[in-house]
């Protein structure tokens, strides 16, 4: 096994560990730890709420889930000699659960999908799933099954939701700047368009005093994917993945966490994946002056793994760029034309008795593929999104008989 060179205790929050994590991006939190390029290193991390969520049939405490402590990062762990300019080169080496421990925490047997409340972050088909919904996932090696929605059984793509490294200051700034000037368009809307820098339950790592009232006064939140990396939610970020990732600080001072047994493309219900505590192993390295070697401006480039599940037959739903509910045409939109897509998956699951809920969680964690099928052939974008047969323990596939049509219970719900 690497080196621990960030460690957890399981059983304590974040905030309580001998060397706290973050929840905030921002230049100035100190480095956890040093290591140099080339080696290899396990990095353990909490589930990103801070294990908000329980093992239970409520989806209260995803009704309640408090978003100003996400997402609980391990690091930062700052690479002797890089500097702003270079490359930071990543290896996944391999990661997964809490080893060998059953436990309350997520990831200790056991993970979660929820889907977000409206007025609390929401997810992709909020407007259909405007309330709180949960699945709990049992792990069996690396396959998981549910109470929640039976009658599945899937092989999942165990990946890091989150990680990047430290923005400058000037970048920060500008992130800051550019996601406030969204916001201002319409402030009020719900769910937000975006989660400007706050200071309720920041956590800055070791950093106190000023240093700390600074970091949570400008510290950006950590739910989008940005420039350094962050949030992007890849299913294929797995075991065998390397990722480039610009240096733009001394030290790159790389940070992550958000673990997951199993996403579906898209995450779709924001809380989509199945989230979990656990470990991930490391390897880096670095390209001196890689951003100018290979033209890396903006965001990481990366290699995905060649481990996944070999799913080779699929049933798939395609969705166009319109508006259904008001017959109203966009042009182009390959976001609306996955929403579509993503709804009549949902339509097609409920005929065998799924609920809608419960269908929406499963294409969230799911390992389903989603793709843009077309994207010039105006005015209609298509995109589709291929669903596993095999994932289910009867046969999906239309057929002249109808749909084998049963009880499959109920997720999670809100009291």
């Amino acid at each position: 096994m690497p080196e621990v060179v960030f460690s957890v205790d399981q059983a304590m929050s974040m905030r309580d560990q001998k060397v706290p994590g973050h929840n905030r991006w921002h230049p100035d939190i100190p480095p956890a730890v040093t290591v140099k390029p080339g080696s290899d290193f396990r990095i353990e991390c909490r589930d990103w709420t801070d294990n908000q969520i329980g093992n239970n049939d409520s989806a209260n405490d995803v009704r309640d889930v408090d978003l100003t402590h996400a997402h609980m990062l391990s690091g930062p762990i700052a690479v002797e000699g890089a500097e702003p300019g270079d490359l930071l080169v990543v290896d996944i080496l391999d990661l997964g659960p809490v080893p060998q421990s059953q436990g309350e925490g997520s990831g200790q047997g056991w993970g979660y999908t929820g889907v977000f409340a409206k007025n609390n972050g929401g997810g992709f088909l909020t407007d259909r799933f405007p309330d709180s919904y949960k699945a709990v996932w049992d792990f069996h090696g690396q396959q998981a099954t549910s109470r929640h929605i039976p009658g599945v059984r899937y092989t999942g793509i165990t990946h890091p939701g989150l990680f990047g490294t430290a923005p400058s200051a000037e970048l920060l700034a500008r992130w800051n700047a550019r996601e406030q000037a969204l916001i201002d368009t319409d402030p009020h809307r719900v769910p937000a368009l975006a989660l400007p820098p706050l200071a309720d339950n920041s956590l800055a790592g070791t950093a106190d005093g000023e240093t700390a009232s600074r970091i949570a006064a400008e510290g950006a939140r950590t739910v989008p994917a940005r420039e350094n990396g962050g949030n992007h939610d890849i299913k294929n970020f797995t075991r065998g993945s390397r990722v480039f990732y610009p240096v733009l600080v001394p030290g790159a001072l790389l940070s992550g966490g958000d673990l997951h047994f199993s996403q579906g493309d898209g995450e779709i219900t924001f809380c989509g994946a199945i989230e979990m505590g656990g470990f991930i192993d490391l390897h880096v390295d670095l390209i001196k002056g890689g951003m100018e070697k290979y033209g890396v401006t903006t965001n990481p480039i990366f290699m995905p793994g060649n481990v996944a599940p070999q799913y080779t037959e699929f049933i798939s739903f395609v969705g166009i760029s319109v508006d259904h509910e008001t017959d109203t045409n966009h042009y182009l939109d390959a976001t609306m034309a996955y929403k579509n897509a993503c709804l009549n998956a949902v339509d097609y699951l409920m005929s065998f008795g799924y609920s809608g809920e419960q269908a929406y969680l499963l294409l969230g964690s799911a390992p389903i593929e989603g793709r843009l099928s077309g994207v010039v052939d105006i005015p209609n974008a298509c995109s589709t999104l291929y669903l596993p047969t095999a994932i289910f323990d009867f046969d999906i596939r239309p057929t002249a008989e109808g749909p084998r049509k049963a009880d499959r219970g109920q997720c999670a719900v809100t009291s």
